[in-house]
């Protein structure tokens, strides 16, 4: 583990050395980055540094959990004042969408764990789709989504907006970094979002 700081300013400080790891991982990649480029990047001194951390791995995996907290926290946070699920379903969805915009370094650096270290990886994974899927549960307990698999249906939600904000977002960012996840494309994903959860109407019985 990391040093935890104990004071505002180091706190600041090891704030400037995860963002300005954001940056370089996902602009060099895990490889070609370095303990220099970092510190260079938070306007820090080399020393300081390993006051916080011990390697560029440790950093690198804190980065993850750091974007993991984050996204969550931001979707959490857009979700949890929608009066029914699928109200929640396209808070939560804009929500990830508007934060990969701002941080399309949280692709980068996660793709890039599936190699640099694989318990990252399924860390960051596991941490969303765990209260996603608990979630899930209880709206199908309350009638307001369709008798659904929680598990399935929150990877695979969540599968397919990583996807459409990879191919909008991300992919968009390269030539444009005001890139913003087109309305169309959102009210579609939300539409299939929907038809996937909402609940199916009961049968009429026939005589």
């Amino acid at each position: 583990m990391s040093l935890t700081p104990r004071t505002a300013r180091g706190t600041a400080t090891k704030e400037r050395l995860l963002a300005a790891a954001e940056q370089v991982f996902a602009s060099l990649g895990y490889h070609d980055a370095s303990i220099v480029k970092i510190t260079e990047s938070a306007g820090v001194a080399m020393g300081t540094f390993y006051l916080y951390f011990e390697s560029k791995l440790q950093i690198f995996e804190e980065l993850v959990e750091d974007l993991n907290r984050r996204v969550r926290r931001a979707m959490s946070e857009a979700s949890s004042q929608a009066p029914n699920r699928l109200a929640a379903e396209r808070a939560g969805f804009r929500a990830f969408f508007e934060f990969t915009a701002r941080h399309p370094g949280l692709y980068r650096v996660i793709r890039q764990a599936e190699f640099v270290s694989p318990k990252a990886m399924k860390m960051h994974y596991e941490r969303i789709i765990r209260p996603y899927a608990e979630g899930l549960r209880r709206a199908a307990e309350r009638g307001e989504i369709g008798d659904v698999d929680p598990d399935v249906a929150a990877w695979a939600l969540m599968g397919m907006g990583e996807l459409i904000g990879l191919r909008w977002l991300l992919w968009d960012s390269v030539e444009d970094d005001s890139v913003r996840m087109p309305d169309d494309v959102f009210e579609h994903t939300i539409n299939l979002v929907e038809r996937a959860l909402r609940p199916t109407a009961p049968k009429e019985h026939t005589p």
